[in-house]
């Protein structure tokens, strides 16, 4: 028993740094940009003050049926043509990706970055961080 709680406690810590190493080098913006790594209560001010903001979920589309940010776009990252339908979005404005935990977005926010959007907000953890009764 002892045991498994320490390799339990060994993987999430490598997860953590993992993660850490991970987010250092993917928010880190270009000059003039802007790269951001957001909790859910940050991510609802944001969207507040910013209400042009576009917002992009990259989940599936069965898991953005089943709930989602208002104002969302879904665009899942998992199908093909990813690129090119991100890249109809407004590169100008600010966009505020999110998936289901953060990793499919984290991927999705090193494409946005490649396709030369200006301003990328990332929600951190993702939707099952969002509290929709809390929250817009």
């Amino acid at each position: 028993m002892l045991w498994t709680f320490v390799i339990i406690a060994v993987v999430v810590g490598l997860w953590y740094w993992y993660e850490g190493g991970w987010d250092r080098g993917l928010f880190k913006a270009a000059p003039g940009c802007v790269c951001e790594n957001l909790n859910a209560d940050q991510a609802n001010a944001w969207l507040r003050e910013h209400p042009e903001t576009q917002v992009l979920d990259v989940r599936s589309k069965g898991e953005f049926e089943g709930g989602a940010l208002p104002k969302a776009v879904n665009v899942s990252i998992g199908e093909e043509g990813f690129e090119t339908k991100v890249a109809t979005l407004d590169r100008a404005k600010p966009v505020l990706v999110y998936c289901a935990g953060g990793f499919r977005s984290r991927k999705a926010v090193a494409k946005l970055k490649e396709l030369g959007f200006k301003n990328i907000q990332h929600i951190h953890r993702g939707y099952m961080s969002w509290k929709p009764d809390s929250q817009p």
